[in-house]
């Protein structure tokens, strides 16, 4: 794939952009990514989730429309929208972990069912709106723990709370693409094209998210202390956040570019060999960080999570042309080079843009 189908600045220059959950750890990378490129963003979220938090560590505010504002809110979220009239929106605002959904799931069913389904009904009366992608999860699958990568058309389930969510939200992105947003449907009101992303666990710098595996790393070596894991023989395709951003940013221009080959759903994830153990990817970044305390294994019983989870993305590379760029030794040591310097002082902002500008030249 020429570096040109990811990020090519005569197509994104001047691109009105939309982002839900622009705050986030993803959402951020995004913004600053689509900024760089000279495309006009706008941002709809709550306040950034954590602190530190990467939006506000990069200075985001001051490159885009920054509206701080609930994805549930339906009556503002189509009023942002139609206001600035977007070509291209990205949705990823979401309730986003595991063991939060456990504790509050009916908060979490609104803000990702409701609060897509309340997106795209928005998206019906916008008329600029060229190009839709829908960010979800690999979560979204029917887990059964098998050996093999799961594909686009394997069944919709999930066990938490968190993944039942987003695999309604899959079935939710379904129905309105064939309802509202195709040819064959008996509703086409809009030349549109909606898409869903499922993503494996993505790691970057800049992550500070309670509960996820990277930022406890973080956490621990940063205080010198050892790490904590609670699932060390969990098996999950790990990869570096630019990796799906890269595949967004592809489905989006060819949606754009009015091809509904590409409305439909889309894994973005690792060449198989880099699905590791949690225990593996803590012993590999302790082995980074000079002067690491090493780790523990968490003894106390634990909320349920899957022991075994993959994806099958023959078809994001054979259709969409997209592949992974860093094998898993390289994002973990970019996760690691980012965390350094943000603990020198250094300009975050420049580093993260190298960073960018380092995967796409590769």
């Amino acid at each position: 794939m020429a570096n040109m189908e990811i990020d090519d600045p005569a197509f994104w220059r001047g691109r009105k952009v939309f982002i839900t959950g622009h705050t986030g750890f993803k959402g951020a990378w995004l913004s600053l990514w689509l900024t760089s490129l000279g495309s006009v963003v706008r941002g709809y979220s709550l306040e950034p989730p954590t602190t530190p938090s990467l939006f506000e560590v990069l200075h985001l505010a001051s490159d885009l429309s920054h509206e701080v504002a609930d994805i549930r809110d339906r009556a503002r979220l189509r009023q942002s929208l139609e206001a600035f009239a977007p070509e291209i929106v990205f949705h990823m605002a979401a309730q986003a972990l595991v063991r939060e959904s456990y504790l509050h799931p009916v908060e979490t069913f609104e803000t990702n069912v409701l609060g897509t389904v309340n997106l795209l009904d928005a998206v019906r009366s916008i008329p600029s709106v060229r190009a839709v992608v829908v960010v979800t999860t690999d979560k979204c699958y029917e887990n059964r723990e098998w050996v093999w990568g799961y594909r686009e058309v394997e069944a919709m389930g999930g066990h938490d709370p968190y993944s039942s969510s987003k695999g309604c939200v899959e079935l939710a992105v379904s129905a309105f693409r064939r309802s509202y947003f195709s040819m064959q449907g008996n509703h086409g009101e809009q030349n549109v094209g909606i898409a869903s992303a499922r993503a494996g666990n993505v790691i970057g710098g800049g992550d500070w998210a309670k509960d996820r595996l990277i930022p406890d790393i973080v956490r621990a070596l940063m205080k010198g202390s050892p790490v904590m894991i609670r699932n060390p023989k969990a098996i999950r395709p790990w990869q570096h956040v630019l990796e799906p951003l890269a595949g967004y940013l592809l489905l989006a221009r060819r949606l754009f570019e009015n091809d509904r080959t590409y409305a439909d759903a889309w894994n973005f994830g690792p060449y198989d060999e880099d699905a590791k153990t949690v225990e593996w990817v803590v012993a590999r970044m302790c082995a980074l960080v000079p002067g690491s305390k090493g780790y523990k294994i968490d003894g106390k019983p634990q909320p349920h999570e899957a022991s075994y989870l993959k994806l099958d993305c023959s078809k994001a590379r054979q259709i969409l042309g997209w592949k992974p760029r860093w094998a898993l030794e390289e994002a973990l040591s970019r996760v690691v080079e980012w965390t350094l310097e943000y603990s020198k002082g250094t300009d975050m902002r420049r580093v993260s843009l190298e960073q960018i500008q380092s995967y796409s030249q590769d």
